[in-house]
């Protein structure tokens, strides 16, 4: 699939479909290689028309922050579908409701249920994605959980209808959500209680503990890895004496061995085969398989 063969089906859109884009402007590892296609939806409705009008052979991949997400040196196929920015509506619909589009920060879903005064919400601002993240994986922090507080999601399917659904037509685990295959969530209606007394200390304490414990403004992903049960996939690493470990410019953080950093100039690669040497690492002098919570995606250079 070419890139004039894609715009010429969709004319409407030939001036605001980008070609080869640096996927590595786009993720918080800052690593990887380029899109065929981006795309920035104005909103819910021009982002429908965008997909009905799609290629079915157009691969889709949804894009946030990029803070959960490895793109390979090779690049994505296909066409990539920026939600923040774009899908940023944020709104109180009842005294503990709220509702939030898929490109709001999570961290502003935090601030602004403080304000409302709404909680345990503060957990929010520990995830440094955006709401459609957190809903396609129940992104979590400091023991809470993003889809125990949700009532219903929106979604939009591959041709371009939207859908609302419930919590009970999916399956929600620690770190994994599964679903309607050809979907993809664009918004979400959550449930809070009232916390009239809770101010936006209670989220600068819970950072501070996070700056604390967390490699916070270099260039890396977050969690890589889910914690297996009973674990943390942190100790279980660093009792294996990978922190520090480095291939490339990509290391185990020393602060959080939980964390990859990129030092400037790793490549998704070295990112990558860092991962593999951790998960074989563990799995040998430990007898624990760990599993990746961050997205791995596109061709190998």
């Amino acid at each position: 699939m070419n890139a004039q063969h894609l715009l010429e089906l969709t004319p409407e859109f030939s001036a605001r479909v980008l070609r080869d884009v640096p996927m590595a402007k786009h993720t918080s590892w800052h690593a990887g290689g380029t899109a065929d296609f981006f795309f920035t939806p104005r909103d819910i409705m021009d982002l429908s028309s965008f997909v009905r009008q799609l290629p079915p052979e157009v691969p889709l991949l949804w894009l946030g922050l990029g803070s959960n997400l490895l793109v390979r040196d090779g690049g994505v196929r296909g066409a990539v579908v920026a939600t923040h920015g774009a899908l940023g509506a944020l709104e109180r619909h009842s005294a503990t409701r709220i509702r939030a589009e898929a490109g709001v920060p999570c961290a502003r879903i935090a601030r602004q249920c403080v304000k409302w005064g709404l909680g345990p919400a503060e957990f929010f601002a520990g995830i440094p994605g955006t709401l459609g993240g957190a809903l396609a994986m129940n992104a979590g922090a400091w023991g809470e959980e993003t889809w125990r507080h949700v009532v219903e999601v929106e979604v939009l399917d591959r041709k371009g209808i939207r859908h609302t659904r419930t919590p009970d037509e999916y399956e929600i685990g620690y770190r994994q959500v599964k679903g309607p295959e050809n979907e993809w969530f664009i918004g979400a209606r959550l449930e809070f209680e009232r916390k009239p007394g809770i101010n936006s200390d209670a989220i600068k304490e819970l950072l501070d503990k996070r700056r604390e414990t967390q490699p916070i403004g270099e260039w890396s992903c977050g969690s890589v890895f889910i914690n297996p049960p009973g674990e943390h996939a942190a100790r279980l690493i660093e009792a294996s004496g990978l922190k520090g470990f480095r291939i490339g410019d990509a290391s185990v953080s020393e602060k959080h061995a939980n964390f990859i950093i990129n030092h400037g100039s790793a490549r998704a690669a070295d990112i990558e085969a860092l991962i593999l040497h951790v998960q074989k690492t563990v799995a040998t002098l430990q007898g624990i398989e760990l599993h990746t919570e961050v997205r791995v995606v596109g061709e190998p250079a």
